[in-house]
């Protein structure tokens, strides 16, 4: 519990001069690119502080300035804070729609090119036709298709929406495993372990050459179950 204790201080520590320092530069510049910037800072620097270390595997697969639809398996609040530094470029992801009515926060989500997402809207189409054109300009885009985190590790049912935006947009896929985050901070435990993390970054998946989203998701599915640990895999 001191463990995690401890990394939540720092990331609240460090979302002080975040804060101070990204939102004027955002209201100046009308650019969010410093605040993410020190958001993927304060994200590092509280699990580092807490002992958490990671090795990441593979990420020389990605074309530098490329735009990547990122899907990853979710089993802990540790994963954001971990992938989204380590992609290398910045993306956008989903927000629930609330959020972008709050003032300094939602302002900084549009000019991130943040993603509403309306939970009365339950097919979500016009999410996906925002999505569609974050990603077609040239913005990639940070997913987790299970839609919540896993309580016991294994793979969850994936959201088929995600894959129906992926063929619509034309943008390839990188599926991502993170290894080590549930043993860590499992879902519904107040307490960090120090272990090993590791981040697998997979081939990228081009979604013309699939026939259907069936079959995408079927493909990056396999990939993230590939590199899971074998209690955990399918």
């Amino acid at each position: 519990m001191i463990r995690l204790l401890f990394c939540l201080i720092c990331w609240v520590v460090c979302s002080i001069p975040t804060a101070l320092i990204g939102f004027p530069a955002l209201y100046i510049t009308g650019s969010a690119d410093l605040l993410y910037r020190l958001s993927f800072w304060g994200g590092r620097t509280g699990y580092r502080l807490a002992g958490l270390r990671v090795r990441v595997i593979g990420r020389e697969q990605l074309e530098p300035g490329r735009a990547y639809l990122f899907m990853s398996n979710h089993t802990s609040n540790l994963d954001p804070p971990i992938i989204m530094p380590e992609l290398g470029r910045r993306v956008s992801v989903v927000a629930k729609q609330e959020l972008f009515g709050i003032p300094i926060l939602g302002r900084a989500m549009r000019a991130g090119n943040f993603v509403a997402v309306n939970r009365k809207d339950r097919a979500g189409l016009n999410s996906i036709r925002a999505a569609i054109r974050v990603l077609q300009s040239g913005i990639g885009m940070m997913v987790f298709p299970e839609g919540t985190r896993s309580p016991d590790g294994r793979l969850l049912p994936f959201k088929k929406g995600l894959f129906h935006l992926a063929m619509a947009s034309g943008v390839s896929v990188v599926p991502i495993t993170i290894v080590g985050t549930h043993d860590a901070w499992p879902k519904g435990v107040f307490s960090l372990r120090r272990v090993p993390i590791e981040l697998h970054f997979h081939a990228p998946l081009d979604p013309h050459n699939f026939s259907d989203r069936k079959q995408l998701l079927d493909a990056v599915r396999s990939a993230i179950n590939s590199a899971l640990p074998e209690p955990y895999r399918e």
